[in-house]
């Protein structure tokens, strides 16, 4: 159970780390009113991931998360599709 739980913290299962939770927050909140005005939940059109990470971190640092309702299993499947077309792979097929 103790490399599952460790394993689950390094996927962002952690809360944001404190130092950029505020500005995280508001950045997110803005930007949701920006892209999606007055709509909310199910109404919203757009949805985002704001990724933050330190430049000059050490090799493999936290990188946090928010998102304006993102489920993760969908993030995960939007992640290694991005990655494939980075890396110029055929486009694979999931939810993202």
């Amino acid at each position: 159970m103790g490399e599952q739980k460790r394993r689950h913290e390094r996927l962002g299962d952690a809360p944001i780390e404190e130092k950029y939770q505020r500005q995280m927050a508001a950045i997110a909140q803005t930007l949701d009113e920006f892209l999606n005005r007055s709509a909310k939940g199910a109404d919203r059109k757009t949805g985002f991931v704001l990724l933050v990470y330190p430049f000059d971190g050490p090799e493999g640092a936290r990188c946090n998360f928010i998102s304006n309702g993102a489920d993760r299993r969908d993030l995960c499947t939007l992640f290694r599709e991005m990655i494939a077309r980075f890396e110029g792979q055929p486009e694979m097929k999931g939810r993202a």
